[in-house]
């Protein structure tokens, strides 16, 4: 017979019918525990939707039974063992990463690089952890002119970024050294790092730069509205309505004729 991880399967040699024993659910990895039950379904030849139910209701622990309180007490009228699969999967699955995400924020960077912190997150969660986590916590610790450059490269796999920040921090790296140390005959290699980082000052100045602008045409905008609403509620009514045709006025009116109003009227009383 095999451990408790094993499913067993036993063959009764009264009737010759195949009968299966389940081993216990698997809280860590809920998918993982179903992709196994399943596959001796189909051995079994199990189809029923409610026996698949039954039989994996039959493993869960209380603890594991309070997720899915909803579903085990009011089933659906069909597709019983799906419901009950999919939100063991789902509300298991968040809940351990929310505590996965816990114990890596504690996590500090220090002087590793990008793809060397990611890595020991990897090691310290000790499970599957998401793409879009791991991107979370491992950016989060990166300084805020980094941050504003990776941010460009939001399509790029995690790898990628982890390689550009990875090549960031060994350009600040050597940059601190030359500024202690004075200067030094320069290397083809650190001529190319020196060329990374003007082109990353450049683009981070082109941001700013774009982002000052956009702040500006705004402010603009705003004032030239304030200042046209402000000059058409200093000119009358009948000036308003019948321009340079208007035979009253009421004080104080602002209202000017010029060439322009003169060829183009607003109107005739």
């Amino acid at each position: 017979m095999e451990t408790d991880k094993s499913i067993i399967i036993e063959e009764s040699p009264h009737t010759g019918k195949i009968t299966i024993r389940i081993p216990p659910f698997w809280p860590e990895e809920p998918e993982l525990w179903f992709a196994q039950i399943e596959g001796q379904f189909e051995l079994c030849r199990i189809g029923s939707d409610h026996e698949r139910y039954i039989h994996a209701l039959s493993k869960i622990e209380p603890k594991q039974a309070k997720e899915v309180k909803d579903i085990i007490i009011n089933p659906p009228s069909s597709r019983k063992y799906e419901a009950l699969k999919e939100a063991l999967i789902q509300r298991l699955t968040d809940s351990q990463e929310y505590r996965i995400r816990q114990l890596l924020e504690t996590e500090e960077m220090g002087d590793r690089k990008l793809s060397q912190f990611l890595r020991h997150l990897a090691t310290l969660a000790g499970t599957t952890v998401s793409e879009k986590l791991l991107r979370t916590l491992g950016l989060g610790r990166l300084p805020a002119q980094t941050q504003a450059i990776l941010a460009t490269r939001g399509e790029d796999n995690l790898n990628s970024v982890a390689e550009q920040a990875d090549r960031i921090h060994e350009i600040g790296s050597k940059t601190a050294v030359l500024a202690t140390t004075g200067p030094q005959p320069t290397s083809p290699r650190e001529e190319s790092l020196e060329e990374l980082r003007k082109q990353i000052a450049a683009l981070t100045t082109k941001v700013e730069r774009m982002t000052s602008a956009w702040e500006k045409n705004r402010s603009r905008s705003r004032s030239r509205n304030r200042l046209r609403g402000r000059r058409h509620n200093q000119i009358c009514y009948y000036h308003r309505r019948f321009g340079i045709k208007a035979h009253k006025c009421e004080k104080p009116c602002q209202f000017v004729i010029n060439d322009k109003s003169a060829e183009n009227p607003q109107g005739s009383q």
